[in-house]
């Protein structure tokens, strides 16, 4: 515990005004996780213990999109098995309803020049035209389908 309250009082001491909120939720999402890997692992960070179930093996970047901006995330690697953090499911939610106004916005006919700058207002910062027609193709699949169906009267 003492671990991570040094941790923060760095974060605090290092951040500046304009990145103050972003520091403190990076340094706190990261000491989630660490939490998290041991309860998962059975062992602390160089901790001895015959309950352990895997080893560390680095970690891998990941970027999280939030209000305060983009938030630098070092998700903590397995040897054997995996790690995901649980506050990182959210994530595809949101993904699934940005997917779905960027579909609604092709369908109303929307170009994809705007579809960018309804992204970028959403906060986000940017799409691209390519981006916007692979998300658009499975609609554009379904309603192929649709049209190629038989009618009532051909059968």
């Amino acid at each position: 515990m003492t671990d991570d309250r040094m941790a923060l009082m760095e974060a605090l001491q290092k951040a500046d005004d304009g990145n103050f909120l972003r520091s403190v939720a990076e340094t706190v999402l990261q000491i989630l996780m660490e939490a998290d890997v041991e309860g998962v692992i059975g062992a602390g960070r160089y901790e001895r213990s015959g309950d352990r179930a895997t080893w560390r093996n680095g970690y891998r970047d990941r970027t999280l999109d939030t209000r305060l901006g983009q938030l630098n995330l070092r998700i903590p690697k397995l040897r054997t098995g995996s790690y995901f953090p649980p506050f990182l499911e959210a994530r595809k939610t949101t993904e699934k309803a940005l997917v779905s106004v960027i579909q609604e916005a092709w369908i109303a006919g929307v170009s994809t020049r705007k579809v960018d700058d309804l992204v970028q207002a959403m906060g986000l910062s940017g799409i691209s035209k390519s981006q916007v027609s692979k998300l658009c193709k499975d609609i554009d699949e379904r309603v192929g389908a649709f049209l190629k169906r038989p009618l009532e009267g051909d059968r």
